[in-house]
Order: structure tokens, then sequence, then C-alpha cells
């Protein structure tokens, strides 16, 4: 992780260290001899097929090109990732977009470079064998879902814009690591997540083929995953939150023409990694998911403000941010990539 400030009881310090040959641990040279800033990004969670992007813009030096050395690190969690981004902890952080609204709310000085799945993953998952094709068809199921968390927080409003109470169905309050687990056993009927993560996942275990009700193709979406920065770095290195963020959107552009190269290039990236057809099934989802009607053939990662008021509001109604604010208090919209 970049160090960017000192006091000025370390300046002597430090021009005694670069006089004597020390090098700037925030600084590497590339293999041309290009200067690059060294930076860390901590992802939402272990890499699966969603984080492809980031290994294709290192591994085809789009990050390089931007002047950035990329150090791409395992999360343990969006709400984790907000913390460290605003504490410092690292650079920037790839995280979920409710996770970043609760946290400023609670006061962690972060904000959004850009959300780039801008239709959410939220989704009821099951086994086909199930026969759920509407929402209507969830009633009496048991359902495994972890209470807290922007899902179990918004389902109430999904199965109300579809003619549903939360008394129609059964939660049963699951840890995150257990969903997939309570479904194949047979105690849930289905669980909440992403269909662009867990449902891929409980297809190759269980053997299987999952469905879904999506819940943006049921009338609602919200914002999902984007990338974030600490206000110092914000204040302090804006220049670097405006290459990050323009070569993460170009490295998004660039796997998403290249799918297939695009997750090979994630071979090695964590012991925990998914097979790989899981990962392209994975990342073949997580491409529908980066527009709305409003940024439909923009750059990834280009939001509007109207998006941004429509998450901010729905998160509002769900208790998950006290005291709404204006779409600037989320997003850098200077930093943000463009057009």
């Amino acid at each position: 992780m970049r160090l960017r400030k000192f006091s000025l009881g370390l300046v002597p310090l430090l021009l005694l260290a670069t006089a004597c040959g020390g090098e700037d641990d925030s600084k590497s040279t590339s293999s041309s001899g290009k200067e690059l800033d060294k930076v860390t990004l901590t992802l939402n969670w272990y890499p699966y097929g969603e984080h492809a992007p980031f290994y294709y813009g290192k591994q085809q030096k789009i990050y390089e090109k931007h002047g950035i050395d990329l150090d791409i690190k395992a999360g343990q969690g969006s709400q984790k990732t907000v913390q460290a981004t605003g504490t410092g902890q690292t650079d920037f952080g790839w995280a979920d977009t409710p996770a970043l609204l609760a946290g400023v709310d609670q006061g962690i000085k972060v904000k959004s470079l850009g959300v780039f799945l801008q239709t959410t993953p939220a989704s009821a998952q099951f086994f086909s064998s199930e026969g759920i094709k509407t929402p209507a068809d969830l009633k009496g199921k048991k359902i495994a879902g972890t209470a807290g968390d922007a899902l179990s927080k918004t389902f109430p409003v999904f199965l109300k814009k579809n003619g549903m109470s939360e008394s129609d169905v059964k939660m049963q309050n699951t840890d995150p690591a257990g969903k997939i687990a309570a479904v194949i056993s047979g105690q849930t009927d289905a669980l909440l997540g992403y269909a662009s993560d867990q449902g891929p996942t409980m297809q190759n275990k269980a053997g299987k083929p999952v469905s879904y009700l999506r819940f943006s193709e049921h009338g609602l979406n919200f914002f999902s995953n984007g990338l974030i920065a600490g206000q110092r770095t914000l204040t302090e290195d804006a220049d670097l939150a405006q290459r990050m963020a323009a070569a993460t959107s170009e490295a998004w552009a660039a796997a998403e023409k290249n799918p297939g190269p695009a997750v090979a290039s994630m071979k090695g990236a964590s012991e925990q990694l998914p097979p790989g057809k899981v990962l392209s099934e994975q990342f073949k989802t997580t491409v529908t998911l980066l527009h709305t009607a409003a940024t439909e053939g923009k750059a990834p990662g280009a939001n509007t403000e109207d998006d941004w008021k429509q998450t901010i509001d729905l998160f509002a109604q769900v208790g998950m941010v006290r005291k709404a604010q204006p779409a600037s208090a989320y997003w850098d919209a200077a930093a943000a990539p463009k057009g």
C-alpha cells in the first residue's frame, strides 16, 4: 500500500534515506522503464468470475499504461472492504454500494469512483426442479437469507412490488457461507444471493440446473459493486484516483470484449478460485449487469445522478441509511469514468 504523507518531523529522515540510496516504496518501475505508482485494490471477497477484468487489465498492462502497478487482494465482505478503504489500509476497494452507503452513514470517509454493476444481481435462487417461475411461486417456500444484509433488507420490497408480503415465505437466517449448503441439503427451498456468484457455484456443486428470480426483472433495481476510494486518497492524490478509475473502466471494456482470455487471466489468483466453468458462467452473468437504461452505450463505471438517487432512496426506505444525502456525498463524479 502506498504511503503518501509524512509528518514534518520525518522529512529529514526521508531525505537522509534518499541521500543514502533508499528507494520510495510507493513506486516501482515497469520493464520499459516507466515509473509506476504501487497501488493495492481489495476485493469484496475471494476472487471469483466477477473479478476477471482486474486480472485481465493487469495482464494486458492496461493499469501499467495508466501508471499503476496493481496489487489485487482478496476481501472478506464488502463491509470490511469499505472500512479498510476509508481508513487507508488499502488504496482502493471493490465493494457493494449498499455497504458503501451504510459506511458513509456511519462516518467512514469513503466514496465511489463509479458503480460498475449498475443492475443488481440480487435474486432468489433455487433448483430448476422446484418449478418456481414467478414471485408468486415462492409462497410457502423456505428461503435462506442473512439477517441485516442488503438482500434480506430489500427482499420485502421485492415481495411487496409483486403483490406479496413477508408472511408469504419462511425466512431462515443463515450464515452467508452456509446458504448454498442449506439449499443443496434440502433445509431450504431457495436462497437469496447474487446471480453472478452463488448460482453458478451451487449448480456446479450439486450437478443440477439452477434458476433465478432476479429482483431487477421483477420491479426492483439498485446499484451493486463498484470501485471505491478513501477521502484521503481523493484529497491528496486526485490524479491517481482518476487514473485508477479510467484504467478500471478500460479493463472492464476489454474483458467484456474478450471474456475467454479475461477468465483465463485469473489462473492462480487464489487457492479458493472456483473451477473454470464456474468462473466463465459468473463472468457471463456479470457483463449483463454493467448498465441501466440511462447508461447504456457509455463506458463501464459511468453513472448518472438519477440512478444514484434511486439506490439511495431505496436503502433509506429499508433503514440501511438513516439520513439520505445527495449523490455527491457517496460518489466522486469528478474522478469517475466519463462517457
